[in-house]
């Protein structure tokens, strides 16, 4: 159990999450989604649990359930995924080199990852609650070729970095390193690794730079719809047989997610809103 401070502008009553219906997904709010079914919301909200049964009993589960919040912790959370007037949510700018970046404040969380990984989707799956603000998506790889800023209110900030691997930009380790090494206020850093084909041997470059640097990250596995349980299985306990053996600074539970489905989404929010101190959670953990 975590005791974090609570922001003054998620005080119980202050604000009520409001959403613009401009374009907005019909999973984009829980507060929607928590109608559904109970077993579609259990995999909306938790998406290793539609997974355990697959598994053999003799699979640890704890490393997949370590950040466990309430479905009442992830509506508080979702709050602040909502734009108000006093609480903004916008692009705020791009940089290409350390001496572009912004001098922000507010924590910092940035999403890294091999190019057509699905940062950009997983971004704008985060901010669909305000579909005003604009992430841009392509199917072309490395379409990302700078460092583009999002600011959440006062709360924190979301970085999404240009993509390594097929395409990059050619200075992609002179922009994003220096970034890692040297921004104060990063509270975590995302590594996004495609579910459907597992680590690459460029995600391990990445990972093995992330370990370098020793600042804690999260390993986030993507696309977890586009292919079999088998398939994803396997990849996920190899991907954890590498988190076990060769890291000291990741933490041990993967985020699974699809940005088409929504699965992970909700989860992934409260997560980035804990990390920051944006709010205090009753429970991180499964009872």
């Amino acid at each position: 159990m975590f005791g974090l401070r609570l922001c003054p502008w998620l005080q119980p009553g202050i604000r009520v999450c409001t959403v613009s219906q401009q374009s907005v997904h019909k999973l984009a709010s829980l507060q929607k989604a928590k109608t559904l079914p109970p077993k579609k919301v259990q995999s909306l909200l938790y998406p290793f649990s539609g997974l355990e049964g697959y598994l053999d009993r003799s699979v640890d589960r704890t490393q997949f359930q370590l950040f466990h919040p309430s479905l009442e912790d992830m509506l508080e959370a979702e709050k602040l995924y909502c734009s108000t007037p006093a609480h903004k949510i916008d692009y705020y700018v791009s940089a290409e080199r350390m001496d572009h970046v912004p001098a922000l404040k507010q924590p910092e969380v940035c999403f890294i990852g091999r190019s057509n990984v699905g940062k950009s989707s997983l971004i704008k799956g985060l901010f669909s609650l305000t579909p005003e603000v604009e992430v841009r998506v392509s199917k072309t790889p490395g379409h990302t070729k700078k460092m583009n800023f999002f600011r959440v209110g006062k709360a924190f900030t979301i970085v999404d970095m240009p993509g390594y691997g097929h395409k990059a930009p050619q200075d992609f380790v002179d922009m994003v390193e220096p970034y890692l090494y040297a921004r104060k206020n990063l509270a975590r850093t995302f590594l996004l690794v495609d579910g459907s084909v597992g680590l690459q041997r460029a995600d391990m470059i990445a990972l093995e730079m992330c370990e370098e640097i020793r600042r804690p990250y999260v390993i986030v596995v993507t696309k977890i719809d586009k292919c079999g349980h088998g398939a994803l299985l396997t990849n996920l306990l190899n991907l954890q047989d590498v988190v076990k053996r060769q890291t000291t600074s990741c933490f041990p539970q993967p985020m699974l997610v699809s940005s088409l489905h929504f699965w992970g989404i909700y989860l992934l929010r409260c997560f980035i809103a804990h990390v920051t101190g944006s709010i205090k959670l009753t429970d991180t953990s499964q009872s």
